[in-house]
């Protein structure tokens, strides 16, 4: 963090050293060196439109120099430039860029002239940049302009609803939770299969993240030009081995030349819990409790404890972000600060951030050196949430939360859920330092050679303390967990690109080797004194360090990848487009007889608007046909499974006894046999897509066919002649598929700048048929229960037939005269196929608009043909929790004649649809005419609401769950258990320019 704060602040110093004011700019020569006895004049100006309406935001540089201003409101500008200017330019994000001599006049009336939408746009590919025209995979991209807008703590949000084919599940409302990011559907089964992030060219791995967790939390979303998803093959297979998921590039803000500023940006959040479960109030509680004949246990209180334990949380968040440069050296620096409570008390991270980017150009152009730095801390204070979230639902209403001080107040038999909040915490703290260089050298015309160096040093430590205390007796302890990775890149590869006459030609071949290494260690001490002092902070005044139950445990892996990799793009006359795909990655993860694997993929397009017979028609400004197919692989598999693992301690598991009453002898057992013969995971994807643009790329849009298949699928599985009764090994079940199959529609209008107003609408939507074949089991568990006397039930799994995370239990058919629960029959013990937790159906739309200074935006996102097991109503909402005086909801009481003795259980009682649309995000905001302000380029004031409503019949707290409820690593879906719930937020920001 030092050196970010150090070279921050070098940034800072050359900004104001270089920085122009919008009217009385500072004289620079063509290298942007200051010169005093360059004489100046001032010049102005209107810049309108085709429309004849003025156009605000239009940079105007002085070329060669960073002598530049933006237009205001009213499209005008005023500037001192050098006396020996020769060009302006002037540009404008959707115009055609203008280069005016300026020949000695004083006064520039500039129309600027639209360019067809989106067919100059730039996307990243792997290893390159593309026109969007001349991609021949299917590639969905979104801009900084586009994000969602208000509290993001992680990049996924910034993503979810934006693209069609990519759902982004929150797998939590805790501040700093993870996303589950779905693309085209879920091709493998165990945990960590999401797709591959690469940061300006940096794969980052997933290794010490977890379901809760982002692999992305150390990027702070102000730094974030662009998201690139590639989505099938032809597009993925340059990634290789780790492409079966899909892949998401992101781009990282630079500086920019011809302009120096300083921006500021503030925003304040205010959050609360965004929809509460409807449990009883104390006199309803009272009412229901006698009404059934249960025990009821009446403290006199009236406490509402979903109130009680949750709050209105505050965020802030904070940046500082300097930027320009000349046309030979350009920068970017950033520091973020973010402080962010959750709606659950004693919840709540603070980040600091640091980013710089530079690129500095050489040898007129032929030498180019990116350079990146990025550093964050991040802090976290989390409650024992399982518990925290269980009280607020199911604690006696009649218990006072507190006394008449305002303290909590002590129960003789049992803890106050806020009592219980201050004694059991968990504090997390996490580093992440990532350094990355690429310098690129254009060996002769067309040849370029470039080096990617990258390290990135991550830590992170936990302190899960309970306090000592004497009311309630708790004798204190800690638990300590401290983990350490490193992850080193180095790459090198050749581009060469030929154009000539109607061919265009452009051929890549590269090395990459990736080494990650992680650590783990932990340890637990018991038995602190009840002095005042926090375990975390003296873990030395601990009385017991434990040795038998939990003793001091780690590990240490290395993972390591080569690849080579190639791809070849021709072109004829921009109509006809072919790309061909390789990539070999040899990983340490895999056995000795199967190092490597090799990934192709081939890929055509067909621009069938440059045609000549389609000359005479100005509808289409393009129509684009796309197929492509090829392969990709999955190694996201825990390390050394291809070894046989050993334990030295002996138990009826792991043992046999020498005679039936005599001990387990001593001495070294297997536990897991080798397998050098384990294979990659591979999908096979077939796509067909159509890009159309019409009225010059007003309307826009692209429909996509998709069809992919997994198989090598790896598990961990019993032999069927174990050598030792516990004895497992990995292996791939060849026979077994996924397969995903679905249509991705999407469409974006844009209607600009027609007196002052413009305004675009659009959405997206994909179809996704899931299905698992050929599977040997008769059911895989993939999620189980938890809960008194049903944890481990099986609640989800993978069936022959049927979608990855099918609901497997009983029908429940109501109650019978008994009071007990009455189930349909079946073959397995009443057990059958009752739904799915995957969507069939993912969906967003948007409408933006702008009018004179003021924006509008507003995103809605939905999923439907799913289904999720309310795991928490399973163990709370029935009528014998109400009877032992622990509170419910109606739900408990929905059958009058129901036993009070009536146990709970695994069905489709608590099978509820998990569909539903939600108003993510809304954005309103003003730009501010700072023409006649020297100082300010920019000002702009914005309120946004997120989570704004959501149109549900779930009755949970939120219907976008998924807890990790995985069996043996295999992911779980769609299941609800005492998830920290999701909170409604506004936020109002100011962002200034200097």
């Amino acid at each position: 963090m030092k050196i970010v704060v150090i070279i921050s602040l070098i940034a800072i110093t050359g900004a104001l050293a270089n920085s122009n004011q919008p009217v009385n700019r500072e004289k620079m020569n063509e290298n942007g060196v200051e010169s005093v006895q360059q004489q100046r004049k001032q010049i102005s100006g209107t810049v309108i439109g085709s429309d004849g309406q003025p156009i605000p935001g239009v940079s105007v540089v002085v070329k060669g120099t960073t002598v530049g201003i933006t237009t205001g409101m009213s499209g005008e500008f005023t500037l001192d430039i050098p006396a020996d200017a020769q060009t302006l330019v002037f540009s404008f994000v959707g115009m055609r860029q203008q280069e005016i001599p300026i020949a000695g006049n004083t006064v520039f009336n500039v129309t600027m002239q639209e360019e067809t939408i989106g067919l100059g746009e730039v996307v990243a590919v792997g290893y390159g940049i593309q026109k969007k025209i001349d991609i021949t995979g299917a590639v969905g991209s979104v801009q900084s302009e586009n994000f969602n807008r208000g509290v993001i703590n992680s990049p996924g949000q910034l993503l979810q609803g934006k693209v069609a084919g990519v759902n982004v599940t929150s797998t939590s409302g805790q501040p700093g939770g993870g996303q589950q990011i779905t693309i085209r559907g879920q091709g493998s089964i165990r945990q960590g299969s999401g797709p591959l992030f690469v940061v300006d060219g940096f794969p980052i791995g997933i290794d010490g993240t977890s379901a809760s967790t982002s692999a992305l939390n150390f990027l702070n979303p102000e730094d974030i030009e662009s998201m690139d998803v590639l989505k099938d093959a032809s597009a993925t297979a340059i990634y290789g081995s780790r492409g079966a998921n899909g892949v998401i590039l992101i781009t990282t803000k630079k500086g920019k030349s011809g302009v120096s500023n300083i921006t500021v940006s503030s925003n304040f959040g205010v959050s609360n819990l965004a929809h509460e479960i409807p449990v009883f109030t104390a006199d309803e509680f009272r009412k229901n409790v006698v009404a059934i004949g249960g025990k009821l246990e009446d403290r006199g209180g009236n406490t509402y404890w979903q109130d009680e334990l949750s709050r209105t949380a505050i965020t802030y968040d904070q940046n500082l972000i300097m930027s320009g440069g000349t046309d030979k050296l350009t920068y970017r620096a950033s520091l973020g600060y973010l402080d962010q409570e959750g709606i659950v008390i004693n919840t709540g991270i603070k980040r600091y951030s640091g980013r710089v980017n530079a690129t500095q150009k050489l040898m007129d152009g032929r030498l180019n050196i990116d350079f990146t730095l990025n550093s964050t801390i991040e802090k976290s204070e989390n409650a024992i949430m399982s518990t925290l979230v269980s009280e607020m639902l199911d604690f006696n209403p009649t218990y006072p939360a507190r006394d008449e001080n305002g303290d909590p107040v002590k129960y003789p038999d049992l803890t106050n859920p806020l009592i219980h909040a201050d004694l059991y915490k968990d504090f997390g703290e996490s580093r992440r330092i990532i350094f990355n260089i690429a310098p690129s050298f254009e060996i002769v015309d067309g040849l370029v050679y470039k080096l990617n160096f990258g390290y990135e040093n991550r830590s992170s430590e936990s302190d899960n303390q309970s306090m000592p205390n004497t009311d309630p007796f708790e004798e204190g302890g800690l638990r300590q967990n401290y983990t350490n990775g490193e992850n080193t890149l180095i790459e090198n590869y050749l581009t060469y690109t030929f154009d000539k006459n109607d061919h265009n030609v452009t051929l890549l071949a590269g090395h990459s080797y990736q080494k990650n290494y992680d650590r783990w260690r932990t340890w637990s001490i018991l038995n602190f004194a009840d002095n005042g002092i926090e375990p975390r902070y003296n873990p030395g005044l601990g009385q017991k360090l434990t040795l038998v139950d939990t003793p001091p445990s780690g590990w240490a892996r290395i993972n390591e990848l080569q690849s080579f990799f190639g791809r070849a793009n021709y072109s004829y006359k921009g109509k006809y487009m072919l790309t061909a795909t390789v990539r070999a990655d040899g990983s340490s993860k895999f056995g000795e007889n199967n190092k490597y694997g090799v990934f192709p993929s081939f890929a055509a397009g067909w621009r069938i608007s440059e045609e000549s017979f389609m000359q005479s028609s100005s509808l289409f400004s393009n129509l684009k046909l796309r197929a492509g197919w090829g392969q990709t692989g999955n190694q996201e598999i825990p390390p050394k499974i291809t070894q046989a693992l050993y334990t030295t301690r002996v138990s009826g598991s792991t043992s046999y006894p020498l005679s039936e009453t005599g001990p387990y002898p001593a001495g070294t057992t297997f536990v897991r046999l080798a397998n050098p013969n384990i294979q990659w995971e591979v999908s096979t994807q077939t796509n067909v897509g159509l890009d159309f643009g019409l009225f010059k790329g007003a309307l826009s849009g692209t429909v996509d066919y998709f069809h992919k298949v997994s198989n090598n699928i790896l598990l961990e599985v019993v032999p069927s002649d174990p050598i030792q009764p516990a004895t497992t090994y990995w292996t791939n079940v060849e026979d077994m598929n996924i397969t995903n199959k679905g249509i991705e529609i999407a469409l974006d209008y844009q209607h600009r700048n027609t007196n002052g107003f413009s305004y675009g609408v659009g959405g997206n939507i994909t179809f996704i048929d899931n299905i698992v074949e050929d599977s040997p089991f008769t059911i895989l568990a993939t999620g189980s229960a938890s809960g008194s006397g049903l944890t481990g039930a099986t609640i989800n799994g993978l069936i022959n037939g049927y979608p990855v995370g099918t609901f497997y239990m009983q029908k429940f058919l109501g109650i019978g005269a008994d009071g007990l629960s009455l189930f349909e029959e079946s073959d397995d013990a009443g057990r059958m196929v009752v739904g799915h937790a995957l969507p069939d159906v993912t969906y967003n739309f948007y409408f933006n608009m702008e009018y004179k200074g003021f924006d509008f935006s507003a995103n809605f996102n939905g999923v439907s043909g799913n289904m999720i097991y309310n795991n928490t109503a399973m163990n709370k909402f029935y009528k014998a929790k109400l009877a032992n005086s622990l509170n419910t909801t109606e739900k408990a009481i929905e059958f009058p004649n129901e036993s009070i003795i009536n146990s709970s259980s695994v069905s489709t009682r608590y099978l509820e649809d998990g569909s539903f649309l939600r108003l993510n995000n809304a954005t309103l905001g003003y730009n501010f005419d700072t023409k006649s302000v020297n100082w300010i380029e920019n000002l702009r004031l914005s309120v946004t609401g997120q989570n704004l409503f959501v149109i549900t019949s779930y009755s949970g707290f939120d219907p976008e769950v998924n807890q990790d409820r995985s069996v043996n690593g295999i992911q779980s879906f769609g299941i609800d258990l005492d998830g920290y719930p999701k909170a409604r937020t506004f936020v109002f920001g100011i962002n200034v320019t200097f």
